[in-house]
């Protein structure tokens, strides 16, 4: 029996603390209350900043992405003319390389064509001499 006492009190202390509620409820939702009328105000006013805010953020953050994207276009176009400049110098190098091993062949050529020359003019000397 006991129990039965504590659970009729639970549930009595339960109905009124709902019933609590209720009133409380009707009485805040009064829309004639000047002080209701204040507080949906101070409400309104803050929602509203923050609706700003995050639309100032929105657009700061549409601003940054567009300030990164001109950055990576900045930097892509700079790769693209260091590697333009980078094959450029890398065909000059292989160019001059190859005038070089050119200029080489050519003297070495002009150099055997010399030697072969004294050599004929030794021979064509020795043949004179013998004639």
């Amino acid at each position: 029996m006991n129990n039965e006492k504590d659970f009729e009190e639970r549930r009595n202390a339960s109905l009124a603390a709902k019933q609590a509620m209720v009133e409380k409820y009707r009485s805040a939702s009064n829309r004639d209350d000047p002080a209701a009328q204040l507080r949906a105000a101070e409400r309104r006013v803050i929602a509203e900043n923050r609706l700003a805010r995050a639309a100032e953020r929105q657009e700061a953050k549409l601003a940054k992405l567009a300030q990164e994207q001109r950055e990576a276009a900045e930097r892509a176009e700079a790769e693209l003319a260091a590697e333009a400049q980078r094959q450029e110098a890398a065909a000059a190098e292989k160019a001059a390389r190859a005038e070089a091993e050119l200029s080489l062949a050519a003297r070495v050529v002009a150099d055997e064509a010399a030697r072969k020359a004294a050599r004929d003019a030794k021979y064509a000397a020795r043949k004179a001499r013998k004639n």
